[in-house]
């Protein structure tokens, strides 16, 4: 069900009903976002992504399988920017009696539409695990990369990510009911943060001793000290920037699991489609992403 009936919001089947919320009492009154603010931010989301790829496929030097990664995450950003804006026009014609459909019907639409944001927002998460992962071989096994990350296995695992997104997001919209599904996402969030965290820290690390290695036998030390503080604050930004954009959406879920019904969990829960816009304005993390890829090629 949606937050406030099938057809005012995008949210979908993660959302809870405005009968929920308002079990919280008068003093939870929620976010109301204006519908004009999804469509801005949708369609700046939606340019942006598209410049990205648009860059990656004609520059024949970004041919490689690392941007190929920063390119299908561009595609996934895009998925969620062109769901979300999808559903919202969907709703506003059913609003205004543009568009009369039987409810079963929009009950179906509602339900597709919700897969492909959640598939869009699972291989999101999983191409940015990926990219961590590739930036780690480049970084650790340099001399080896081009025979351990070929186009074929690139291509696989691209296929593979795309097909597991859909899948997943397919069980995930028709059993949404079921805590278990629930904690498969939320275990899959935490997985991805811990392996982001685990191979950014260690890549930091090994650049920050080989640039103490290189200022050892240079005077003065103070580009070391400088490089060490700028790949520390980029690494702040990225990590940060990820919990920050994506922690509010699976606290979200995490909270429909332990306590549903409980006034302050369900005043969380108003605050739903606050947690789409932060997911759709994640553009600092692409950018972030890139320095670090670039930093490091």
């Amino acid at each position: 069900p949606k937050q406030s009936g099938s057809q005012s919001h995008p949210g979908g089947s993660l959302s809870l009903s405005n009968a929920t919320v308002g079990a919280s009492g008068g003093w939870c009154q929620g976010l109301d976002i204006p519908n004009e603010l999804f469509l801005a931010l949708g369609l700046v989301s939606l340019v942006e992504n598209l410049l990205v790829v648009a860059a990656i496929l004609k520059n024949r030097n970004l041919h490689s399988p690392t941007y190929y990664f920063i390119c299908c995450l561009a595609v996934s950003d895009m998925l969620v920017s062109i769901s979300n804006l999808a559903e919202m026009l969907f709703m506003l014609l059913l609003e205004h009696g543009v568009l009369v459909m039987r409810p079963s019907i929009v009950r179906h639409m509602d339900s597709v539409i919700d897969m492909l944001i959640c598939s869009s927002v699972v291989s999101s998460l999983s191409f940015l695990g990926v990219i961590a992962v590739d930036r780690y071989i480049t970084i650790f096994y340099a001399l080896r990369y081009h025979s351990i990350m070929t186009l074929q296995r690139a291509v696989v695992t691209m296929a593979s990510v795309w097909l597991a997104s859909t899948v997943s997001s397919t069980v995930l919209i028709t059993y949404f009911h079921s805590n278990t599904i629930l904690l498969c996402l939320i275990s899959f969030f935490l997985f991805m943060l811990v392996l982001m965290l685990v191979l950014y820290i260690h890549m930091f690390a090994l650049a920050r001793h080989h640039l103490h290695s290189i200022s050892s036998h240079q005077k003065p030390p103070a580009a070391h000290r400088g490089g060490s503080l700028k790949g520390a604050v980029t690494l702040t930004i990225l990590l940060g920037v990820f919990f920050i954009c994506w922690g509010p959406f699976f606290f979200h879920l995490i909270l429909i699991v332990t306590c549903p019904t409980n006034p302050f969990c369900t005043c969380f829960f108003s605050y739903f489609n606050l947690f789409l816009i932060l997911i759709i304005c994640n553009s600092e993390l692409r950018r972030t992403l890139r320095e670090v890829v670039t930093c490091s090629c």
